[in-house]
């Protein structure tokens, strides 16, 4: 098969944490699905209910000088072809390295 069937075959999850780890370089990048959390809810009636919600968390250098909203414009930025195809929401955490290791 083709690189084209094998795009195709990736799972959101795996074409999320693609494009943001080639852009924004993370040292960490967790993904968690949890859609199926939300299957009942009225916005995802008639939808398959998969691969539409997702909890990230985020370590960055690139996040250095931003704002929070500015990070999270960041991200929404990079998965917008998935924003447009079928993803619903993202619970974003996104924090420089300095933030992460200052617990």
């Amino acid at each position: 098969m083709g690189s084209r069937g094998a795009t195709i075959l990736l799972s959101r999850a795996n074409r999320i944490k693609t494009k943001l780890q080639s852009a924004l370089e993370a040292s960490v990048l967790e993904i968690e699905d949890v859609s199926h959390q939300h299957a009942g809810h009225s916005a995802m009636k008639g939808s398959t209910g998969q691969e539409t919600h997702f909890n990230l968390k985020i370590i960055s250098p690139k996040f250095d000088g931003q704002t929070l909203v500015k990070r999270h414009r960041m991200v929404y930025d990079l998965l917008a072809d998935e924003l447009q195809s079928g993803l619903h929401a993202l619970s974003i955490v996104a924090k420089t390295p300095l933030e992460a290791g200052a617990k």
